[in-house]
């Protein structure tokens, strides 16, 4: 780990004396001053402590909603845990960021206020930063990407923001937000990189040490993208139970932390995307990278399919709709059943906004991820009665059918020969065996049997 540091020491000197500044840092330090920011990775940040969540909580308590933390007895079956779920999704906005963006509202001076705020974001921050805005009478100015979905540009326009479109990515518009910053001398409001914002997501932490279901709590499961809302929720833990464990999970796409604490520097991953769109952060701030260097035990990862087999499982079992990010805790203890085992484990839930638009993809792929829908290709003569005869398979097997494709114009069959698609809704990956050996049975191999 030392020799890591000095590596990184020397890179922020050569960097300064280059005029480049290091990472997206907004000052300039210089090659002397390198020694002493290094102290960030090596003392683990004394710019938050216990208090300031205190403190926060103390501020926002009363202007936001304090969520449930609730028992699942399904799923607890299911993960062989205790499983429980703090429900940030109820917030006005949808999602946790509110903690942190009116925690550094109201921070500000008069004449900080006055100046009015800016904010880069894709979604829950941006529609955070406006709705407190909005209820405190500040301006807000929000720089979301051109891609950003249109209901959360209008939701965000909704409650009184200036909306800006540009660029392709979070980090464009985050850009183009500290240049307009600098211009109009606006307060630009970070997502992460802010000890405020961060004291603000810790108060989840104070809240769940308040709830008798939490008495006994072996583990903290919190997704993590930038790192201010399990860098928040970590701290205020490990100071008050230092047993307790906190895991943060990243979607395999972008495991920019993962990648950080492997190499023990802040990482700049490619783009990515992912369901979990909340939390693909590819540039790993100095800040967040020490506190959850410090607090946070473990950082897992979960795949596409898991992601989208958890939002089914939320949304079928519980009735909780969540966004990729939001679905990621429970995504990993899925798939690390082992290390949870009998164990008391709270996941944090910590956005709902998942795009309606996309929510029907979403739920198709973990239906197929949970082997309860597939789709079959058969190779069929082109006679009248040769589908009847498929059918009546699928029939005696008492399966329903979603739909059935015929690939005449694009199909490689050999002349008198068709292929057909069935697309059927299965009972899991034992079933999808079952109808495949009953369709080689009857003479029609599947040549292909794939998940939509």
């Amino acid at each position: 780990m030392l020799a890591k540091t000095l590596i990184f020491t020397a890179e922020i000197a050569e960097s300064a004396e280059k005029g480049k500044g290091f990472g997206s840092f907004e000052f300039l330090i210089s090659a002397r001053s390198a020694i002493s920011a290094v102290s960030i990775f090596s003392e683990g940040i004394s710019l938050i402590s216990k208090l300031d969540i205190e403190k926060a909580y103390l501020a926002i308590h009363d202007q936001v909603f304090r969520t449930p933390l609730v028992y699942s007895q399904k799923l607890s079956q299911l993960c062989g845990c205790q499983t429980l779920f703090k429900l940030e999704n109820l917030q006005m906005t949808g999602s946790f960021k509110e903690r942190g963006a009116l925690n550094k509202l109201l921070s500000l001076s008069v004449s900080d206020r006055a100046r009015g705020v800016i904010a880069a974001s894709a979604g829950n921050h941006a529609q955070a930063v406006a709705y407190h805005c909005q209820r405190l009478r500040l301006r807000a100015k929000i720089i979301m990407p051109q891609g950003t979905p249109l209901i959360k540009v209008l939701s965000t326009q909704n409650y009184g923001a200036e909306v800006l479109l540009h660029g392709s990515t979070v980090d464009d518009a985050s850009d183009l937000a500290l240049e307009v910053s600098e211009k109009e001398g606006l307060v630009f409001i970070h997502p992460f990189r802010d000890p405020v914002v961060i004291a603000g997501q810790g108060t989840i932490g104070k809240e769940l040490l308040q709830e008798d279901l939490a008495k006994g709590v072996d583990a903290v499961v919190c997704p993590l993208g930038g790192g201010g809302l399990i860098s928040g929720i970590a701290l205020y833990l490990k100071e008050a139970i230092p047993a307790i464990k906190i895991i943060g999970v990243q979607a395999s796409n972008c495991p920019s932390m993962k990648q950080s604490l492997a190499e023990g520097r802040p990482v700049h991953l490619p783009s990515a995307s992912s369901l979990a769109d909340g939390i693909t952060i590819k540039r790993v701030e100095p800040l967040n990278f020490s506190l959850v260097q410090k607090y946070v035990d473990e950082v897992l990862t979960a795949d596409e399919d898991q992601i989208a087999n958890a939002i089914l499982l939320l949304l079928e079992m519980e009735k909780i709709v969540t966004e990729g990010a939001g679905a990621i805790p429970l995504a990993a203890i899925l798939n690390r059943k082992s290390e949870f085992a009998g164990k008391k484990v709270i996941s944090i839930i910590s956005g709902g906004n998942i795009d309606v638009n996309i929510l029907g993809r979403i739920i198709t792929r973990g239906l197929a991820a949970a082997g309860r829908v597939a789709q079959f290709t058969l190779r069929i003569r082109d006679l009248p009665g040769s589908l009847l005869a498929v059918l009546e398979i699928v029939k005696k097997m008492q399966i329903n059918i979603l739909d059935i494709m015929h690939h005449r114009l694009e199909s490689p069959a050999p002349f008198g020969f068709v292929d057909v698609s069935l697309t059927l809704e299965t009972k899991g990956h034992a079933h999808i065996e079952e109808i495949k050996q009953k369709l080689n049975e009857a003479g029609y191999p599947p040549q292909i049997c794939l998940p939509m």
